[in-house]
């Protein structure tokens, strides 16, 4: 990626004091966004203005349009728009999905991918998800930064209900995505609604005008709770965005009106007049064509032969049938025949002779090898598709025997750094005559920091000064440091991690991280805290706002906290029961 990509940014709106804001490209290509707002708050309007400002710059992109909605983009800007209505350019299936990836990637072509016209909502599932699949798998080796909007995206990542395919897709690419180059922005109404796991993931977050009172508690547990009630306050188009990359974490921005032409806008009694609309040229979409059009004459083949094959077996019926009562008049003739015993003279008379059967037997002989003939066909076609899904299988094997390699690896890896910090807690502990000084008192195992942080300083230094520093609240010594693990097992501590980490759907291990943190250093703010952990801030502040809820933490200035005061007394308690 070239440095001039790495610092081009995008206008999209003004600052609450009436500055520009400027988004860097890169981030907004291959970052995690989400972008959230009440029905007429300005979320779609925010999306398109980002989509409009990256097309000018040549920035290909694919939004997933669940409400047909996107199309007036192509009043400007030349756009593959595929879907099932009839208005797109081309009508497409699961089947195009390696081709509409192979267009946006390798040919730069950006996609409007309108799944709104689909009756069968599985197969607008299924061909998401083959898409995003290819556009994953294609990214692990050209590393192009480039954009996935979803629309809507609490159908396919909902928090309450059960994720599927197509949703844990998704996740996989918030999580993953971007050290390949592909980003992923999420669209909802409802925050709400959406699983959290998504929301704390993001790395740039626009929350537009919130009214419903579990949006706005989300709001207060990701940003602040002062902002819960804020959020309801907003105007059209107004939003707080919150973003890794800046110092400022949240700032008041009314993002610009879209150039193109709004056709998610709600109809009005003024005559509808659809604009002029470009389009991609034809060349680029034969290969979609030529996909539907192979699929169409397998289809129409497959159907041919099921039609000849029941035509086939019907006619088998007639004539079994015709040689049945063929059979029971011979019988009866010849049974007329031996009472009368003129066998010849009684079977000539009458129908069903020995010819008309050896005839009938060839018809329907002949009859049952092109039905075996077609079958045959339709068998081979069989077994190519369980040849296709037997190797899909063994692929999902390899992945699964890989994932388990690189699990056992990361294990060995984390046996190995508690070794070497085992090792090097060791050599820190004061040995022969060195010890010898300190008299009956135990020596002390320094966990990290300097002396001041510790409690003590060298003899040379001041003792009054030293005693100080000592005493200052936050400061945790070595025998302190045990005292707080040791709190944080305590049930009535314990209880309220647990609570605080399942409302901000961050681990134990990090609550007790952030604890430790506020411990041993007093008052911080979160940014220095998400940077000392190594979490982002938007997954650290909504972790300590349920901590503050909890009374674990509270606050000691804007955008501060330290731990609070019933923690802090109950440090020397702990130490005075060992």
């Amino acid at each position: 990626m070239s440095d001039q990509s790495q610092q081009r940014q995008i206008l999209v709106g003004e600052t609450d004091d009436g500055a520009d804001l400027r988004l860097p490209v890169v981030e907004l290509l291959t970052g995690r966004g989400f972008v959230t707002g009440k029905s007429g708050s300005g979320k779609s309007n925010t999306a398109s203005v980002i989509a409009e400002e990256l097309l000018e710059a040549g920035y290909p992109l694919l939004i997933v349009d669940t409400d047909g909605e996107y199309y007036g983009l192509k009043e400007e800007y030349e756009m593959l728009h595929a879907g099932a209505d009839e208005e797109c350019d081309i009508q497409i299936g699961p089947e195009h999905a390696e081709q509409m990836a192979t267009l946006a990637l390798e040919e730069n072509v950006p996609v409007i991918l309108d799944v709104s016209g689909y009756l069968d909502e599985d197969v607008a599932d299924e061909l998401l998800r083959k898409i995003a699949r290819q556009l994953f798998i294609k990214e692990k080796k050209l590393k192009k930064p480039f954009l996935l909007v979803v629309e809507e995206v609490h159908e396919y990542i909902p928090e309450g209900g059960g994720v599927g395919e197509t949703g844990n897709l998704l996740i996989k690419i918030s999580k993953r995505g971007r050290k390949h180059g592909l980003g992923i922005v999420g669209i909802s109404q409802r925050p709400a609604d959406v699983k959290k796991d998504f929301i704390t993931q993001a790395n740039w977050l626009v929350w537009h005008r919130l009214t419903w009172d579990n949006d706005t508690k989300v709001v207060g547990r990701i940003i602040d709770t002062e902002y819960s009630e804020l959020v309801s306050d907003l105007g059209d188009g107004q939003a707080f965005v919150q973003t890794d990359w800046t110092e400022v974490d949240v700032r008041k921005i009314q993002f610009r009106r879209k150039r193109t032409f709004d056709a998610g806008a709600t109809p009005g009694l003024d005559d509808f007049e659809r604009p002029e609309l470009k389009s991609v040229s034809d060349a680029l979409v034969g290969d979609l064509q030529d996909i539907s059009e192979r699929k169409e004459r397998e289809q129409d083949r497959i159907n041919e032969l099921e039609n000849e094959l029941e035509k086939r077996e019907k006619r088998i019926e007639t004539l079994e049938d015709e040689l049945a009562s063929a059979r029971d008049v011979s019988s009866a003739a010849r049974q007329m025949a031996d009472a009368l015993q003129n066998t010849d003279t009684i079977q000539s008379e009458l129908p069903g002779s020995d010819e008309d059967l050896r005839r009938l037997h060839e018809e329907i002989a002949e009859l049952e090898a092109e039905r075996d003939d077609l079958q045959e066909d339709l068998d081979a076609r069989d077994d190519h598709i369980e040849s296709l899904e037997e190797q899909l299988a063994d692929r999902a094997a390899e992945v699964d025997r890989l994932r388990n390699e690189t699990k056992q690896l990361r294990e060995v890896v984390r046996d190995l750094q508690r070794e070497e910090r085992t090792e090097q807690v060791t050599d820190d502990v004061p040995s022969g005559d060195e010890g010898s000084d300190a008299g009956d008192e135990s020596s002390i195992i320094q966990a990290g920091g300097d002396d001041i942080e510790f409690g003590y300083t060298s003899v040379d230094e001041d003792a009054e000064s030293a005693t100080d520093v000592a005493d200052e609240p936050g400061f945790v010594v070595a025998d302190e440091e045990r005292d707080l693990t040791e709190l944080l097992e305590t049930p009535w501590i314990s209880e309220r991690v647990t609570r605080a980490c399942d409302g901000s759907q961050c681990s134990t291990e990090t609550a007790e991280k952030i604890l430790g943190v506020f411990a041993r250093n007093g008052s911080l703010e979160t940014a220095t805290v998400a940077a000392r952990v190594d979490r982002s801030r938007v997954a650290v502040q909504s972790l300590v706002s349920e901590l503050r809820t909890e009374g674990l933490l509270e606050r000691s200035g804007e955008r501060a906290y330290v731990l609070a005061d019933n923690v802090r007394s109950e440090l020397p308690a702990v130490a005075t029961d060992d």
